[in-house]
């Protein structure tokens, strides 16, 4: 896996060196050629912080059709229907940020470059929990040496203990004296680590609400994570693109217009915030989603297609206009308002007006971020399905609020796992996959590569078989 991984980090980094060759005034890492020790982790960080933001996509790409925000224009699609997909691509590039993020930590320690030990561990705890959450039991313990071509399986819960000690352990370096100071090679953060511990913390609070089903739940530990973490809107974690790379969602939008369809818009996800749900009009919906061609918000019903519907303008899309698919859109890795939500849900255990409070400045945080004026913002916050009040508050609340927040982003499937799909309005996919016998899919299947190259250790599992958190 390593040997793969290395030819193909080396020609990944090659092709991004020449594309950032115009952008002196957004990647300046002044590296000397001459000093062999900055460049080798400078490198590495400008690839990895941009990595780990596309492999968000990725996921996202994947799991925002069974959360039914988007939909496909195809009947019966394989991505609205849940059947079983090789999705080995995906495999890869989060093995392949892996893999770098290793290299990181060595020679960064080597160094005594503690910031930049401390931002890939963090990296590292983000890019394993995301495989763990898709895939459930994966190779970790002997997937980055030389030792094995086929390595074990760790089990999925124990790879949570070792998100939260990667975090702890970041979190610990990144505070500590550092010899060299990350700048523009850090694409996330710029090399801000007060911004990066934050963020860490922000995370701890997100893998440790993840353990909701579980007895090892603790909403105490998440909310004194949230008390470390983000602060506002300034502090998410977010790559912003330039005009030599785009936005992947808006790649998305703009193979659309030109008839490569994707990017179309699920009828639940329309409905959620049209009105016809929950009897009042959401102000994001035009920021999110494009028009038709008529100027309404039609969807689609997933594993139904477009049916007679014109190949474009008939339908809402994702347009290179909204605020998650325009070419410079910021890819969120993690956000202030998914922080006020998750520390709503913890609160929600222990003290009914802190999880009231959080649950409304997650709406209005998300709210400012995508553009909502603010009296708008505040009509939508009076609106008496939104302002129940914090005695007659619910997780549903909660996790119908998220559910919009996190539009596009992989940790809207996980929420759907631990809220079991019961969102308002939310009915299986027409035609979906007769091997599920009628559940909703809760892990993606091991990619054919893995099976074919090292099926004896891979489980035995099937699309309905939850990751442990989920049982």
């Amino acid at each position: 896996m390593k040997n793969i991984n290395r030819i193909f980090k080396l020609s990944f980094f090659m092709g991004l060196v020449l594309s950032f060759t115009s952008c002196d005034d957004y990647l300046d890492i002044n590296v000397d050629p001459n000093n062999p020790t900055e460049a080798p982790i400078s490198g590495l960080l400008v690839n990895t912080t941009l990595e780990t933001a596309q492999n968000t996509f990725r996921l996202g790409d994947i799991t925002s059709n069974y959360v039914q925000q988007l939909a496909s224009p195809n009947e019966a699609s394989t991505s609205d229907i849940m059947e079983n997909v090789s999705h080995g691509n995906t495999w890869f590039n989060l093995y392949n940020v892996m893999t770098d993020l290793q290299d990181l930590i060595i020679k960064s320690e080597e160094l005594g470059a503690s910031h930049y030990t401390g931002s890939a561990q963090i990296m590292t705890a983000l890019n394993l929990g995301m495989t763990v959450d898709a895939f459930g039991s994966v190779p970790y313990s002997e997937a980055f040496d030389f030792e094995t071509i086929t390595p074990a399986y760790d089990d999925d819960e124990v790879l949570y203990t070792e998100v939260i000690r990667l975090l702890n352990d970041g979190l610990f370096n990144l505070q500590e004296e550092s010899t060299f100071l990350m700048g523009s090679d850090d694409f996330i953060y710029q090399g801000d680590v007060e911004k990066w511990i934050k963020f860490g913390n922000m995370l701890k609070a997100r893998y440790l609400n993840h353990l909701s089903k579980t007895d090892a739940y603790d909403p105490t530990a998440i909310l004194a994570a949230v008390e470390e973490g983000f602060e506002s809107n300034d502090d998410d974690a977010q790559i912003i693109y330039f005009s030599e790379r785009f936005n992947p969602w808006a790649q998305v939008a703009i193979n659309n217009e030109n008839l490569l369809l994707g990017g179309w818009i699920s009828e639940h996800f329309i409905k959620a915030l049209d009105g016809t749900t929950f009897d009042v009009f959401d102000p994001r919906l035009p920021l999110l989603v494009g028009e038709t061609d008529d100027g309404e918000y039609i969807g689609v019903v997933n594993g139904a297609g477009r049916g007679d519907a014109a190949a474009a303008g008939a339908r809402s899309t994702l347009t290179p206009e909204d605020f998650y698919s325009s070419p410079l859109s910021p890819l969120v890795i993690a956000s202030y308002a998914e922080q006020k939500f998750i520390e709503a849900e913890a609160a929600f255990y222990v003290d009914n007006t802190r999880a009231y409070e959080a649950y409304l400045e997650g709406i209005r945080a998300h709210m400012r971020k995508v553009g909502v004026p603010s009296d708008e913002i505040q009509e939508y916050i009076n609106s008496p399905g939104v302002s129940v009040g914090a005695a007659d508050l619910e997780l549903a609340d909660i996790f119908r609020q998220k559910f919009i927040a996190l539009f596009l982003h992989p940790e809207a499937w996980v929420d759907a796992r631990r809220f079991d799909y019961q969102y308002e309005g939310f009915t299986p996919p027409v035609n979906l996959n007769p091997d599920l016998d009628g559940e909703l899919i809760r892990r993606l299947g091991y990619p054919d590569s893995e099976i074919s190259r090292n099926g004896r250790n891979v489980p035995d599992v099937s699309l309905t078989d939850p990751i442990f958190w989920d049982e």
